[in-house]
C-alpha cells in the first residue's frame, strides 16, 4: 500500500537537507556591487593611425608587462596601516590587477601623445625600437595621511640602445578611507604618472 504522505515528507525531507548543507558550504563569495578600473583621462581619437617598419619596428614603443610587489598581485586596495602594517580597503575591489589596468592607461596615454606605434598586449613583439617597462611599487591608500599614492619605477630603452629609469610619484591627500573616495583618486594620481611617463618617452 503506498502511503499518499510519502512524496510530500520525502520533498520536506530533501529540503531540510539542502537547507543544512548550505549552511556549512559556501558556493562563492557574494559578488562586490561595483568593480573599480582605471581609465586615461587623454586616449587616441577615433581614426587615428600609426605605422613603422616591419623588420625593425623603427619609430615603435613596446609597453612591456609591470612588475608589481606581493601587495599589488591581487585585485584589492592596500592601505599601509603604518610603516609596517598593510591591510585591504574593505568592499573595494578592482576589475583586473592593477599591473594590468596601469600598463593599458599608459599604453592609451602614450597612444594619444603622438603618432607613434604602441603596442601594449602580452604578444607585444619585442623588435620595438623603443621599450618600456618598470615596477609599480604602489597604488594604494596611506591610512596615516589620508592619501592615495601611485608610484612607478620606468625603465626605457631608447632607439640607440641607451637604458635609462626614472622613478614617478604622484599623490593626492584628504581622501576618505571608502571605495567611492579612493577609487577616483587614485584614478587621478594614476593619469597624473602616466601622463609625465609619456612625456619622458616622448622626449616632450
Amino acid at each position: 500500500m503506498t502511503n499518499m504522505f510519502g512524496k510530500p515528507a520525502r520533498a520536506i525531507a530533501m529540503a531540510c537537507a539542502c537547507a543544512a548543507l548550505s549552511g556549512c558550504v559556501s558556493l562563492g563569495a557574494e559578488p562586490p556591487e561595483s568593480l573599480l578600473t582605471l581609465s586615461a583621462s587623454s586616449s587616441a581619437s577615433a581614426g587615428t593611425s600609426a605605422s613603422a617598419r616591419t623588420n625593425n619596428l623603427a619609430g615603435a614603443v613596446a609597453v612591456l608587462p609591470i612588475e608589481v610587489p606581493a601587495k599589488l598581485d591581487v585585485t584589492r586596495i592596500p592601505v599601509a596601516v603604518s610603516s609596517t602594517e598593510i591591510a585591504y580597503l574593505k568592499d573595494a575591489f578592482w576589475v583586473d590587477k592593477p599591473a594590468r589596468l596601469f600598463r593599458r592607461m599608459l599604453g592609451e596615454t602614450l597612444r594619444a601623445s603622438g603618432q607613434r606605434l604602441v603596442m601594449d598586449t602580452d604578444d607585444a613583439p619585442l623588435l620595438a625600437a623603443q621599450t618600456l617597462r618598470g615596477t609599480l611599487l604602489d597604488m594604494g591608500y596611506d591610512a596615516q595621511s589620508s592619501s592615495v599614492i601611485v608610484r612607478y619605477d620606468a625603465v626605457k630603452t631608447a632607439e640607440d640602445g641607451t637604458v635609462s629609469s626614472r622613478r614617478f610619484e604622484a599623490r593626492e591627500s584628504g581622501v576618505l578611507a571608502e571605495p567611492g573616495s579612493v577609487g577616483p583618486a587614485l584614478n587621478r594620481a594614476a593619469n597624473t604618472v602616466a601622463a609625465e611617463v609619456a612625456n619622458w618617452v616622448t622626449g616632450a
